[in-house]
């Protein structure tokens, strides 16, 4: 993965002794929001769901990091708590490395540190789309961008439009775009009555990709 690419072999070793590969079933938690952090964790196979949940019991997803990814990078540098909870989507293995270690091996490479401030950098410009979204968009504006952004890094091409396979339920779709599930289903319908999408079972197939752009661009 990018973070430890400045390492060379006998510094990734050192690592390697210093780390762990911690196994989670389906929803299994990896740590809650408020916990305090213990380490870093590195995806190694699997998909792991970052979220917050409401006084009300409401989550909203964050992000979904799959394999490569890391998470909780900044509680390790800022030694406060971890800022939202973590579960596995599926059953997942991961690497985990204790604070105290990651921080030495930053100290010892900063090369290293460097990378966890890209990383970091980048979750910040993620976490402002998501504020402006959340902020100035409607749900249909905000469904068509998760469809069009699914399209894009999912999709394969068929004769009638890109199609991919709908993996998340209407219920996590909705924690994804900061919505309930009533909404996501009625907003689906809606683009399939007009013609902008079909639905196969779990397959989405993109059937006007310019109409769905124009829709979004009229909205900003």
């Amino acid at each position: 993965m990018a973070l430890f690419a400045p390492l060379d072999a006998s510094e990734i070793q050192f690592l390697a002794a210093r780390a762990g590969l911690k196994s989670y079933g389906p929803g299994e938690l990896l740590f809650s929001e408020g916990d305090p952090c213990s380490g870093l964790f590195v995806v190694a196979t699997g998909r792991v769901r970052i979220f917050k949940t409401s006084a009300n019991g409401r989550e909203h997803v964050l992000a979904i990091e799959g394999p490569g990814s890391s998470i909780a990078e900044l509680p390790v540098f800022d030694g406060g708590n971890y800022p939202a909870s973590a579960a596995a989507l599926e059953k997942s293995d991961l690497v985990f490395v204790s604070r105290a270690d990651f921080r030495a091996i930053c100290l010892e490479h900063p090369e290293v540190a460097l990378k966890v401030l890209q990383v970091v950098g980048g979750r910040l410009r993620r976490l402002v789309g998501i504020i402006e979204e959340l902020s100035f968009t409607t749900v249909r504006h905000r469904l068509i961008s998760w469809l069009l952004r699914q399209a894009k890094t999912e999709g394969r091409p068929t004769d009638r439009g890109p199609a991919f396979s709908l993996g998340a339920s209407h219920q996590e779709l909705a924690a994804q775009i900061g919505t309930v599930r009533e909404l996501v289903s009625r907003n689906m319908a809606r683009l399939q009555a007009q013609g902008f999408i079909e639905m196969n079972g779990r397959e989405v197939v993109i059937l006007d990709l310019e109409g769905l752009e124009a829709d979004l661009a009229s909205v900003i």
